[in-house]
């Protein structure tokens, strides 16, 4: 498949780990049943650039944990864009976690470390720690995101997840998970508006306590 002209603008030097990404995917991914055979052709605007993008969102050096990375996304496509995040990749399937240290390896990621296990667990949070960012995709609604992502964020940090048109919907619903779990200053907005035909839609959630 054609690398579209949009892949060099946000992984710059990187792009080529981009592309081995994009390979590992559409190959061993989907023969793995991580990446169903229906996505394989929309690898790269549905999955691979859409991810890369939300690195728009945060500032330069800062830590990232990614919960439920599943095949890496958004997590891998934000390390190759932002080699100067440092990384955490969560993942609780045991087939996956080995699938990302394969990646991790093989696109020399050294910005990336994952971690086998939920979000929600004591143990993961202790090898956590504090970070700035926790970032997601696809992973869970927004209260049961609030009360998994917040308690991994700095006080003053943010939670920043991926998610679609229903969005303003989840804010009302949730409204007051979001608030018990610490969770205040929501704000919705997009990114990747100049590279994407379908730019990606944030949810930003600063933990207040």
């Amino acid at each position: 498949m054609t690398t579209p002209p949009a892949a060099a603008e946000i992984f710059g030097d990187n792009l080529e780990k981009a592309i081995a990404y994009h390979e590992s995917l559409a190959t061993d991914g989907s023969v793995r049943g991580f990446i169903g055979p229906r996505e394989v052709p929309r690898l790269w605007d549905r999955h691979i650039l859409n991810c890369g993008v939300i690195g728009e969102a945060m500032d330069e050096g800062i830590s990232v944990a990614d919960i439920g990375s599943g095949a890496g996304l958004p997590g891998i496509p934000l390390a190759i864009a932002r080699p100067d995040l440092n990384i955490t990749l969560i993942e609780p399937l045991l087939k996956r976690s080995v699938y990302l240290n394969e990646v991790i390896k093989a696109l020399n990621l050294d910005n990336v470390t994952v971690i086998r296990g939920r979000a929600e667990e004591k143990v993961v949070r202790k090898q956590v720690g504090l970070v700035d960012i926790v970032t997601s995709r696809a992973v869970a609604p927004l209260g049961k995101l609030a009360t998994w992502s917040l308690p991994l964020v700095k006080i003053g940090g943010r939670m920043v997840a991926m998610k679609g048109s229903s969005v303003e919907e989840e804010i009302e619903r949730d409204a007051k998970e979001i608030r018990k779990a610490g969770g205040t200053d929501i704000k919705v907005y997009t990114v990747g508006e100049a590279l994407l035909s379908e730019p990606t839609t944030l949810i930003s959630i600063r933990r207040e306590k």
